[in-house]
């Protein structure tokens, strides 16, 4: 095979492989792969492309003594440059960052595991005793016509604001189960998996925004119809998260009133 003949070949397989590549990478782009696995589809197919071309490769002369060990380290050289290059290229992940991230996760449930929420269990079921009793003494010295106005007084204010710590804490949740892999807020994040959710505090009602979170199912995001019947929002939040993480990210939720960013109306499903 002539050198031109061999140029010419290893050329259109080249472009072949550029052109699968970025076929491979616009497939990816349509089904919501993140931007690290289209880089990684484009840099397989130039590998396909790179394997077919040395099967075209005219033989090797023949390298004996320290020619064949310097061709052999040269080899390993260049094989590992490449090898290290393009992985240094690609989106790097700190491994601190996300450790901390489980630990966060893991913290609350381990302290519930431990010897000493049995100690505080007790001090709250000592204290809710001690609440009883008080409140049965009100009711006998008042008499059974003024129990309603006792229970009234002792179930304290229904309803207000959030405090600052319950919406710092659902932020924290936000972040914790990574909400943002599919949701876009504040101008980051999102994958278009999920709506935007800038505006969720105007639509839905803390109420709604808990049912959504607890069975994906009973809500769905006008023109995301496609991600619903895919089940891309998984079911899992309830098993996940203990009842207080999920009142904290409903409370976080629940401020988000910012009608200038577009948030799909919600429709409800059952």
């Amino acid at each position: 095979m002539s050198e031109s003949s061999f140029a010419k070949r290893a050329i259109k397989k080249l472009i072949y492989g550029i052109v699968i590549g970025i076929i491979l990478v616009v497939a990816a782009k349509l089904t919501h792969f993140p931007f690290v696995f289209q880089v990684m589809f484009f840099i397989y197919a130039l590998l396909g492309a790179l394997v077919f071309i040395l099967l075209d490769a005219p033989p090797m002369k023949p390298l004996q003594g320290g020619k064949a060990v310097m061709g052999l380290v040269l080899f390993y050289v260049i094989v590992s440059g490449l090898y290290i290059g393009g992985a240094t290229s690609l989106p790097q992940y700190d491994p601190e960052v996300e450790k901390g991230k489980i630990e966060k996760i893991l913290k609350p449930r381990r302290a519930r595991t431990q010897q000493g929420k049995v100690e505080e269990l007790l001090a709250r079921a000592k204290a809710l005793d001690e609440k009883a009793e008080m409140i049965a003494k009100q009711l006998q010295a008042l008499g059974a016509g003024k129990i309603e106005e006792v229970q009234v007084a002792s179930a304290g204010p229904v309803g207000g604001a959030a405090s600052d710590d319950i919406i710092a804490k659902g932020k924290e949740q936000w972040e914790l189960q990574e909400c943002y892999n599919c949701h876009k807020l504040f101008g980051q994040g999102g994958k278009k998996r999920g709506p935007p959710l800038d505006n969720i505090g105007n639509l839905m009602t803390p109420e709604q925004i808990r049912e959504k979170i607890l069975d994906p199912k009973s809500w769905m995001a006008e023109g995301y119809e496609k991600e619903y019947k895919k089940g891309k929002m998984p079911d899992k939040y309830k098993d996940l998260m203990f009842p207080e993480e999920i009142d904290a990210l409903v409370a976080f939720l629940s401020t988000l009133k910012n009608p200038s960013v577009k948030t799909p109306k919600p429709i409800k499903m059952k």
